[in-house]
């Protein structure tokens, strides 16, 4: 039995064709467009409008030559296999959909878990960046307080793209969180974390990560790296960059990995840069921006502070690859003052 909603579909349906037959007024098929999306939301197939036509022009015409009316056994057919195709598209489309719903709550999750304020300590400044390439980062950065004037700096990179990678940062953000509570040194706090990883992530994913200690006491920066994209250092004295040398295996890849500790005094106004390679790996039309290139970048705005320069670095970088990020990018600033 029909439902009142299909009686009106057909009944409505009906008075256009009638109408529309007798004036010959274009102004009556623009009312077509809005049954038409009456018809998908109350899944009315394809051949059930060629068939209603069909009985809609015999009931006009008694006379309807046969002709007509055969044509329209040709058309049905066509309609049923267009038909099943547009059923099949509705059903990807609402689960398309649902999936996005999902998504969007994973990402709303992911940055309320992933939240980590900008500190603020006596003796530096902190600017930070951190802007995904989807709609879930695989980049995470955090800056925690370790107590006794210290304050830890954490910069990771899943290698892995999506949700998965998104998960596997969320899972070493606690652990990071977790083993970070005691002001480990930076090499122990690498050796902790790769034991999380390798029993945790899936084999064809790994993870770089960039950890150090800033003591605010004595303005000594301790640090250690697994894998991850070489910072910068810029000295005020004598307005020079230099790399912030420090190598190791990434996460999850051999659990008996070691990492070794570097050091650096800072001196003041002297900046520390840590990045993820979504800013290293910056492309133009004619390929990856060199280095030296990206020192001069920072160079242009090194007189401004933390937070304006970072900013000012992601809009100068994400404009010259014509606003299309090709991975996470992270920045982050520490400057002594």
């Amino acid at each position: 039995m029909e439902s009142r909603e299909i009686r009106e579909f057909k009944e409505r349906y009906r008075n256009i064709i009638l109408k529309y037959l007798e004036q010959q007024d274009e102004e009556i098929l623009y009312s077509c467009e809005r049954l038409t999306r009456e018809a998908m939301e109350k899944q009315v197939s394809p051949e059930e409008v060629v068939n209603l036509h069909r009985a809609i022009l015999e009931e006009y015409d008694a006379d309807l030559p046969e002709y007509v009316s055969s044509s329209f056994d040709v058309l049905l057919e066509m309609m049923v296999g267009y038909g099943l195709a547009h059923m099949e598209h509705i059903s990807l489309r609402t689960e398309q959909q649902a999936l996005r719903r999902e998504i969007a709550q994973a990402e709303d999750m992911q940055k309320t878990m992933m939240k980590s304020d900008i500190p603020n300590v006596v003796g530096i400044e902190v600017g930070a960046v951190s802007v995904p390439m989807r709609q879930m980062s695989g980049d995470f950065y955090s800056f925690t307080n370790e107590g006794d004037n210290k304050i830890s700096v954490t910069l990771a990179d899943v290698i892995g793209k999506g949700i998965p990678a998104a998960f596997s940062m969320s899972m070493l953000k606690y652990a990071s969180d977790n083993y970070g509570r005691g002001a480990l040194a930076p090499s122990e706090m690498l050796r902790n974390l790769n034991e999380v990883a390798e029993a945790n992530i899936d084999d064809n994913m790994f993870i770089t990560m960039f950890y150090g200690l800033y003591d605010t006491s004595n303005h000594l920066f301790e640090y250690a790296s697994a894998g991850h994209e070489v910072g910068l250092y810029f000295s005020a004295k004598t307005q020079q960059f230099s790399d912030l040398y420090a190598r190791g295996l990434p996460l999850g890849i051999d659990r008996n990995a070691t990492y070794r500790a570097f050091e650096k005094e800072v001196e003041p106004d002297d900046m520390i840069f840590i990045m993820s390679d979504g800013v290293t790996e910056t492309r133009t039309a004619d390929g990856f921006m060199e280095r030296e290139h990206l020192i001069a970048v920072f160079q242009e705005r090194i007189h401004l502070p933390p937070q304006k320069l970072v900013k000012d670095v992601y809009d100068h970088l994400c404009k010259v690859q014509d606003y299309e990020l090709r991975d996470d990018f992270t920045l982050i600033c520490l400057k002594r003052v």
